[in-house]
Order: C-alpha cells, then sequence, then structure tokens
C-alpha cells in the first residue's frame, strides 16, 4: 500500500513540474521587437551591399540619390575601412599596369586622372549633407570648393606620386568650371599634389555638355596633340567612357552621387 502511495506521489509530481515549467516560461515574452529589428538591419545591409555594387558596376544606370534604407550603410562605408581598402585596391592594380608600361622617352606618356573623390575627398561636405541622400545643392557645393579643404584620398596621392616617378605626364579633367582653377590649384597643392602637366576645367563653351562628352573631347584633344593616354582614373564612369578613352580605365568606388 505504501508503495503504491509512494509511486502515485511521483506521478503528481511529473505531471505538474513540466506545466509550472511551461507557465513561467509562458510569463516572459519573447523580444519580438529585437529579433525584427535585428532582421531588418540585416536586410537593409544586404541589400544596400548588392545596390553599391550595382552602382559601382554601372549596372543601375542613371540615379539621383542613395535610398534612404542606405543612408547608414553608405555612412559606414565611406568613414570605415572599406572604403580606404576598395581604392587601396584600385590603386594597386592601376599602379602594377603603370609598371608595366614601356614609356616612349618622348614625354607624351600620360595618365589622366579625375579630381573630385579620385584624388581629394569631398566627405567632409556630404557628411554634413546626408552622405548623397539629398538633392545636390550646386550652390553650397561651390562654397564649399572654395575653401579649398578637401583631404587627399592616401592611395591616390600615392598612385599619383608612383606615375610621376615612372614617368608619366599627369593630366587633370575635372568637371569644375574655369572660375574654381585658383581655389582647385589651391586645394591641390594643399593635399600635397604637386608637377602636374595641365589642370582642365570646364570653360563657357562646355557648361550643358554632359560629362561623357565634355571629358571624352577633352581626351581626344590631348591624343591630337601627340599624347598616348596609358590610363584613366575616375570615380564616375562618364570620367572613363565615350571616345577617345585610355587604354586601360580605372574605376574608384563612389556610392553617394552619379555624374552623367
Amino acid at each position: 500500500m505504501a508503495s503504491s502511495l509512494r509511486l502515485l506521489l511521483l506521478l503528481i509530481v511529473l505531471v505538474t513540474i513540466p506545466a509550472a515549467l511551461s507557465h513561467t516560461i509562458l510569463q516572459i515574452p519573447p523580444n519580438r521587437h529585437a529579433s525584427e529589428d535585428r532582421k531588418l538591419r540585416s536586410d537593409d545591409n544586404l541589400f544596400c551591399d548588392s545596390w553599391r555594387f550595382s552602382v559601382e558596376t554601372n549596372d543601375a544606370g542613371t540615379w539621383a540619390s542613395i535610398p534612404s534604407r542606405c543612408v547608414g550603410f553608405v555612412q559606414d562605408y565611406m568613414t570605415g575601412s572599406r572604403y580606404a581598402s576598395d581604392s587601396a585596391a584600385v590603386a594597386n592594380f592601376s599602379l602594377a599596369f603603370g609598371q608595366a608600361v614601356k614609356l616612349g622617352g618622348d614625354g607624351k606618356d600620360a595618365w589622366v586622372f579625375d579630381i573630385d573623390e579620385t584624388l581629394v575627398s569631398n566627405l567632409p561636405y556630404y557628411q554634413a549633407h546626408g552622405f548623397g541622400s539629398v538633392t545636390f545643392d550646386e550652390e553650397s557645393f561651390d562654397e564649399w570648393v572654395d575653401l579649398a579643404e578637401a583631404p587627399a584620398i592616401p592611395a591616390s596621392l600615392n598612385l599619383y606620386k608612383g606615375l610621376q616617378r615612372l614617368g608619366f605626364k599627369i593630366f587633370m579633367l575635372t568637371g569644375r568650371s574655369e572660375f574654381q582653377r585658383n581655389a582647385t590649384v589651391k586645394n591641390l597643392l594643399y593635399s600635397g599634389y604637386s608637377d602636374w602637366e595641365r589642370l582642365l576645367l570646364r570653360g563657357p563653351s562646355d557648361k550643358g555638355t554632359l560629362a561623357t562628352e565634355y571629358k571624352s573631347k577633352k581626351r581626344a584633344e590631348l591624343i591630337t596633340e601627340g599624347y598616348r593616354l596609358h590610363g584613366s582614373s575616375g570615380d564616375q564612369w562618364s570620367d572613363l567612357s565615350g571616345f577617345a578613352v585610355a587604354r586601360r580605365s580605372f574605376k574608384l568606388p563612389n556610392p553617394m552621387y552619379y555624374i552623367a
């Protein structure tokens, strides 16, 4: 009898404990919002990384501003180590190509550089203007250019000096306007660039011309002068494409804005 009673009590305990535990667990609801937030951030990072890839490869075509969900992603990319690493990778491949070029020794071996987001960084300006998420304001950007304080992109400065040591003539071909020449020269010297062959800016006749056409015409003029365009560096496809292109073109990263 005692044995049967003990067995009955044991069965009651075994049945009661899981129920109690189950009741206790149910009183602590899962933090569904935190889990959903993590998933959203993960989804945004994946979307924005794919978006950036499409932009850099020009698969995205013409675009006006970065997606609102990618502002934080672009900020992290531009201010973190990835942008510096990507820029350095492009510079290293560029210099390796330059080192393999057999120069003619006549002073006609040339390399063409864009300026903004290619030689110097306007990140201080774009940090104050949403990293490309707001409509571009030409007046405020011109005020920034006048300050002549854009820092050099370290990898590009190393490439620039390396190409000079190899014997390339350096041409700077920018979408900036002629009235910004003095500020541009001041900025270039301030950021460590010197001894370029020529600085080409938009004149009055170039106003309204798409960047691809404008830069193609300027490159064609250099070729007419007898220069051999071995390399070209720019952050926009409009810096590199069109006609009269260099033997090799090197695209630097820029997910903040697009210029046709």
